[in-house]
């Protein structure tokens, strides 16, 4: 499985089995991003709420290749209103797809698309496939759940804000780290604009110091899992 990182939230899963799944994919004013939305496809798109810089892309890259989109009911309903094919979830449940295993979280943030549409709770979702399980927060400030949500997964890579203002600054962060007890850490969500700027090695430093393991990944760069 690998893992690439687009900026800001948005990242491409590619299983071992070639499925591609898209999460977030704020892309488009995006100053950030080094793709255009016309170079990417994909098989599914992951949304964890309906801002502009999540829901992002989201229905232009889905107009290429018929894809389906997998998030929260009422965000789900948004996207079928839309002429889109949607799997309907909630937060705490889970359900197996042909990749893998999705499991929505709660994610302390809220969630309305920019044409003001409200679309239900933001939330955080966990990811299994190919053996590895990957931890995407979503935007959300820091909540001593995430220790339950590490003791009830094993999980191998989180993906989680530092960037401060609208979600955790980088103390919050590392403090989720030491909660949910990932086996690495990857920042998110910061340096996009000047309100959220953040330096990702001052994070990697603090995690680091607890005795675990931290990427800051480039934008563009893709890793195997």
């Amino acid at each position: 499985m690998k893992l690439r990182y687009f900026s800001h939230s948005a990242f491409q899963i590619t299983t071992d089995s070639g499925k591609v799944i898209l999460i977030d994919p704020f892309i488009t004013g995006n100053p950030t991003s080094p793709v255009k939305a016309d170079e990417i496809t994909t098989d599914y798109i992951i949304l964890t709420h309906g801002h502009g810089d999540h829901l992002g892309d989201s229905f232009t890259i889905a107009k290429k290749k018929e894809c389906l989109f997998i998030c929260v009911n009422e965000l789900a309903n948004y996207c079928a209103s839309n002429g889109f094919r949607a799997h309907n979830m909630h937060i705490g449940g889970g359900y197996n797809f042909d990749f893998g295993r999705i499991k929505f979280t709660i994610a302390h943030h809220g969630s309305k698309t920019p044409d003001e549409q409200y679309t239900g709770e933001a939330s955080g979702v966990l990811i299994t496939a190919d053996g590895k399980t990957v931890y995407h927060t979503g935007d959300t400030g820091l909540f001593y759940d995430m220790k339950l949500i590490g003791e009830m997964n094993k999980i191998d890579y989180m993906l989680l804000p530092i960037g401060d203002n609208f979600t955790m600054g980088i103390d919050d962060a590392v403090k989720a780290v030491e909660l949910a007890n990932p086996d690495v850490a990857i920042p998110m969500h910061y340096n996009t604009f000047p309100i959220i700027e953040a330096d990702p090695n001052e994070f990697k430093m603090q995690v680091e110091d607890m005795g675990k393991k931290s990427i800051v990944m480039e934008y563009g760069e893709e890793i195997q899992l």
